[in-house]
């Protein structure tokens, strides 16, 4: 590949985890706007798995026949991978919704978009991993963000609030659990046929919780609300699932966190815009301090990686 097909191959890269990460920032604010009808957690993300499973077990077919018997994985890896999303998309993503009824979008997606730092901190206390000096750094200048906001606004010390931060924070180390073991699977997989059964085991055990917890119906929903799932399912779930995966396949991890320090400024912007949640000087300096934290631990992480690459 010349140097100039390689930097043609790095752009797109770059604008597939852009725009995945812009995509899936909507998430927040959908879910905010469809729980303005009589609907729970458990339901609507049985509904968003409903409409998007049928998309990822088709790819995962698809990428199944592509691969050469010898390269597709085995039963206990396809198990070890469906047993990994449920972790991140299942576990982590019903903590994330129930957290979004009482947490304004804004402030759910700057604790989410923390886990880089559990990530780092599990693998120091789960795999060994070298504990980073950066990182902790980062670390610190993102949780004093998320202090500045919560600490300003006695309303964000409600009971409520604060069980909807609780819930999203542990959405975050769910999902970074869920980070730290995809790695090795999505290697072994390959990107677009772990995200399919990742998503697909995932699909299944929301499915499973549905069925046990809920009457089996179809609740009563207006036609606006149904759109609003629908544009969860297919703009907040399958397309940026796959532009992520393509993105982090050809910039790397470290480039897709970077590129995904957009995901809470357009998170932020459609709070505002579209909810009507308040932003002043204590949120902007919080939204600067977690930002700014997720950034300059992810711009450090890439440029070291690189240096290690070329050494």
């Amino acid at each position: 590949m010349t140097q100039a097909q390689t930097a043609r191959w790095r752009l797109i890269g770059f604008a597939l985890s852009s725009i995945g990460a812009m995509l899936f920032a909507i998430k927040g604010v959908l879910i905010k706007l469809i729980y303005v009808y009589p609907i729970d957690t458990t339901t609507l993300l049985a509904l968003r798995m409903l409409f998007s499973m049928p998309v990822f077990i088709g790819v995962g077919v698809v990428e199944w026949r592509r691969m050469s018997p010898s390269a597709r994985p085995d039963r206990r890896m396809i198990a070890i991978t469906a047993l990994v999303g449920i972790l991140g998309y299942y576990v982590s993503s019903w903590l994330d919704f129930a957290g979004l009824v009482t947490l304004e979008a804004q402030t759910e997606r700057l604790i989410l978009f923390t886990y880089p730092f559990l990530v780092i901190l599990f693998g120091r206390l789960l795999l060994k991993h070298p504990m980073r000096a950066h990182a902790l750094g980062g670390a610190g200048l993102s949780y004093a963000g998320l202090f500045i906001m919560f600490a300003s606004d006695p309303t964000r010390l409600s009971h409520a609030m604060l069980t909807g931060a609780a819930l999203v924070a542990a959405a975050a180390v769910t999902f970074a659990l869920y980070q730290l073991y995809a790695r090795e699977m999505i290697v072994k997989c390959g990107p677009s046929l772990f995200t399919a059964i990742a998503m697909s085991g995932a699909g299944v055990a929301v499915l499973l919780h549905f069925a046990v917890t809920q009457p089996i119906a179809v609740p009563v929903l207006p036609v606006p609300a149904w759109n609003l799932i629908l544009a969860l399912a297919v703009f907040a779930t399958i397309v940026p699932s796959f532009m992520m995966s393509a993105g982090t396949a050809r910039i790397g991890a470290q480039g897709t966190a970077i590129v995904s320090t957009l995901s809470p400024v357009v998170t932020i912007v459609l709070a505002i815009v579209i909810l009507g949640e308040p932003f002043g000087m204590p949120e902007a300096i919080g939204t600067l301090f977690v930002i700014g934290g997720v950034g300059l631990f992810s711009f450090i992480d890439s440029r070291k990686s690189i240096r290690r690459e070329t050494a």
